[in-house]
């Protein structure tokens, strides 16, 4: 049995200035959509526990780790989303896959705002939760690979690392972006308020943005890497129209070639997923509960570490252009690997100065920005235009449902049996030892090197 062709695709014939900023802003916006639910959850994560994981007389702890088992299983799906979102993006385009990912990613996380709690409907609720997040990881899945996708094939030359870097700092801007909705309602709201309507409204206003989202994408073209792709695997028949290409689907390397690229380029981002989820999403939740910090000031110190990630980012992208991805991401996985434990347990002290722990916090952060600065390029260098969207995804994928989506999860758990405050640096220390191993397989040269 025959498979249809490709849909047919414009196909600029090179990446217009107009077109690759074009392609930069449309690529982004969606990933910060993502990227503020994802931090909006975790921000409000035990109020989320008590409305929808604490029955009457449950223990607040088992409804924390509930919550976050809620969040790692999203986490899960997201390989899933970037297998199914992938091959259709490397087979029909990358455009018409964007469009559809921040449909599902918007709809599902609005709906998560207008959600009855356990208090009303009993156990349907959490499952109801549970499902939403389903489809956020699935869609989720499909987003990273897409948006880095077009971002990196879109970028002018020699500019792959500061284009992709972009990725990672609508991470930083997502989660700065819920950050700072999280705390105006903290601040403006009673904590009776907050609790019973208030952690509603960050999750709704996600429908304005995606809707935004959506008009910039409807008006992306596709990529001239896929277009050239689509045009290679076939000609043209007599009479098409100018301007668009007809062929069969681009030729894709041997699987094992690809399954061995995921596999290397998760254990190279690994240390960016561990380290990136606990310094800059559970570390509210750590402080809350294992510390007894208020819940304000659990956010500035999250404030703080997303701060110094987001100022790292954008010139660890630009330096990785001119020196190569490699010394780059290496220096971040060294820098929280070696100072990890001594960073928290100056954040545990009581008696250390205030601007000395918001100074490590911003550190640590910026650290972390070094790994994900380059990260995006790093991947899309890794993988051919045939199966770019795929295999960039679930390695990126695959490294956040172990090493992030389990983050909150397992620290919440290995603390509360253990009662040793030290797990976070031993998690995230671990993670970047490994990654930084597995970094130093990289090329040199990669950066200089054509797209495949």
């Amino acid at each position: 049995m025959t498979t249809p062709a490709p849909a047919p695709v414009r196909a600029p014939t090179a990446a217009r200035p107009t077109g690759a900023r074009r392609a930069l802003v449309a690529g982004s916006v969606g990933n910060l959509v993502e990227w503020y639910e994802f931090g909006v959850y975790g921000y409000f994560a035990t109020v989320i526990a008590a409305h929808f994981f604490t029955p009457e007389g449950g223990s607040p702890v088992e409804g924390l780790v509930k919550t976050y088992a809620s969040f790692a299983l999203a986490f899960f799906f997201r390989p899933v989303g970037a297998a199914v979102f992938g091959r259709l993006g490397d087979r029909i385009g990358r455009r018409p896959v964007l469009v559809l990912v921040i449909c599902l990613m918007t709809g599902a996380t609005a709906l998560i705002g207008a959600l009855p709690t356990y208090a009303s409907v009993g156990a349907v609720a959490p499952w109801l939760l549970t499902v939403l997040r389903v489809v956020q990881g699935l869609s989720a899945g499909g987003e990273f690979g897409g948006a880095v996708a077009v971002m990196t094939e879109c970028a002018p030359p020699g500019r792959r690392g500061r284009y992709g870097a972009w990725q990672s700092f609508t991470v930083a801007l997502g989660l700065l972006g819920g950050a700072a909705v999280a705390a105006l309602l903290a601040t403006v709201l009673s904590a009776s308020q907050l609790h019973a309507w208030g952690w509603r409204v960050p999750f709704l206003l996600t429908l304005p943005l995606g809707l935004v989202a959506l008009w910039l994408r409807l008006r992306l073209d596709e990529t001239p890497a896929f277009a050239s792709a689509v045009a290679s695997a076939g000609t043209a028949p007599p009479g098409a129209r100018e301007g668009v290409l007809e062929g069969g689907p681009p030729r894709r390397p041997p699987v094992p070639d690809t399954v061995r690229a995921v596999v290397l380029g998760a254990g190279r981002v690994m240390g960016w997923s561990a380290a990136g989820y606990t310094f800059l999403v559970v570390l509210p939740s750590y402080l809350q509960n294992t510390l007894h910090a208020t819940f304000q000031q659990a956010l500035v110190a999250t404030a703080l570490a997303n701060l110094g990630f987001a100022c790292s980012i954008l010139p660890a992208g630009a330096v990785s252009d001119r020196v190569g991805r490699r010394p780059v991401m290496l220096a971040g996985a060294l820098l929280v690997a070696v100072p990890a434990l001594p960073l928290l347990h100056l954040v545990q002290d009581p008696g250390a100065a205030t601007y000395a722990k918001g100074a490590a916090l911003v550190g640590a952060g910026a650290a972390v920005g070094l790994m994900a600065g380059p990260g995006p390029a790093m991947l899309a260098e890794m993988f051919p235009t045939t199966v770019r969207y795929t295999g960039l995804g679930l390695a990126y994928a695959l490294s956040n449902a172990v090493f992030s989506g389990c983050a909150g999860l397992v620290i919440t758990e290995v603390v509360a049996r253990t009662g040793d405050v030290d797990v976070p640096g031993y998690y995230a220390a671990a993670a970047c030892a490994v990654s930084a191993v597995a970094l130093l397989t990289l090329r040199g040269d990669d950066h200089e090197r054509e797209l495949r």
